[in-house]
Order: structure tokens, then C-alpha cells, then sequence
């Protein structure tokens, strides 16, 4: 339990997890952090809210698949109808931008209990108050096959005096895995699902 608990540090905005966390630090799988600097430094992002105190069973590895999202997908832009493309006509944007993972190692398959969290920006057409996004989570294999999936979706709140919302999520998922392949050759990846009107 304490080892997820210091992987969803991560979670929070904080510049560095504690140095007695097991797990790896949370990095940025698109390179520079520039554009995703915070905007609001009265918002950090929230603490998980699924729960996670139930922990994971004894046994808890490090070794984990990679929770990723490519760069067009961890980016959504919702514009007006028929507007898409138009800068001027955008409603709000999404952003995913920390992830966290923890793994229990099973005969013939892994368990994964992985977090994310991410921001929802205003729009010059956008107006404050509830937004909610679907995410769509994939683990694939060495050959990109699909092992297993997850859909959800992350409600936030823009606040009337502030420019953004932000949003965290913790889930599980669990996947076989071949004889002779490590967990860490398998990928999770986190997308937001651009099956929505007016998405860009």
C-alpha cells in the first residue's frame, strides 16, 4: 500500500517525489514540461479520488508496463459545432499530465493499479462550471495487440474565478501475460476519447 501511496505523490504538484518512494519518479513521456506549466498557483491538483486504501496484495512489483499517452492523445480540444479548427470557437481544452503505476505479479498475468491526473482549460467560447471527458485506456502487447481495455470518464469543475479545472483518477486493470515476456513489455496507454462532438 505504502508503495502506491508514494507513486500517486506524482498526483500532486510537487517538483520531486520523496526520495523513499520505491517506485519510479513520474516523468513526462512528451519531453519538456514547458507547456504544461501550472496556470494557477492556488490549484494544485487533487489527490486521487478513487480509493485507494485498499492497496494491492503482498508481492507489489516495480516492474510495470509503462502508462503512456502519445502526445496527440493526451490533448483534447472541444470547439462549437462545426467550428472545428477555428481557434476563436473553442469551448475548453483537456490535458493529461502526470501518470503512476503499481503492479501485483500473478501466475500468467499482471494486475495494475494505475492513476492519472490532468487539467481542463477554458475556451474563449468555453463558460465555467462542470466539464466532463471520456478516457479510453488500452494495454497492448509487444506486437501491439490489444490485451485489455478500460473506458471511463473525469468530471472537473471550472471555477468561476479561475481559468481551470483539474481532475485525478485511480483504477485497476489486469491482462495475461506470455510465458517468457517481462511486465515491463507491455504498454498502458491513456487516451482521451475523441468520440465527442466538436473534439479536435
Amino acid at each position: 500500500m505504502w508503495l502506491f501511496r508514494c507513486a500517486l505523490i506524482g498526483l500532486m504538484a510537487v517538483p520531486v517525489l520523496a526520495s523513499g518512494c520505491a517506485m519510479p519518479r513520474l516523468s513526462n513521456p512528451f519531453g519538456s514540461d514547458d507547456e504544461l506549466a501550472p496556470i494557477s498557483n492556488g490549484n494544485p491538483l487533487e489527490t486521487a479520488k478513487a480509493d485507494a486504501a485498499g492497496g494491492l496484495p503482498s508481492g507489489a512489483s516495480a516492474h510495470c508496463p509503462q502508462v503512456v499517452a502519445w502526445p496527440r492523445d493526451r490533448l483534447l480540444t472541444v470547439y462549437e459545432p462545426n467550428h472545428v479548427g477555428d481557434s476563436n470557437a473553442i469551448l475548453h481544452r483537456g490535458e493529461i499530465t502526470k501518470m503512476a503505476r503499481e503492479c501485483q505479479i500473478l501466475p500468467g498475468r499482471v494486475v495494475v493499479k494505475y492513476g492519472f491526473a490532468g487539467r481542463v482549460l477554458i475556451g474563449p467560447k468555453g463558460r465555467r462550471g462542470p466539464v466532463t471527458l471520456g478516457i479510453d485506456v488500452r494495454v497492448a502487447g509487444s506486437q501491439r495487440n490489444t490485451l485489455a481495455t478500460d473506458k471511463m470518464k473525469v468530471t472537473t469543475t471550472i471555477p468561476p474565478d479561475g481559468p481551470a479545472g483539474y481532475f485525478s483518477m485511480v483504477r485497476e486493470i489486469a491482462f495475461p501475460i506470455q510465458v517468457g515476456s517481462r511486465p515491463e513489455d507491455y504498454k498502458i496507454f491513456v487516451a482521451f476519447d475523441r468520440k465527442v462532438a466538436g473534439a479536435g
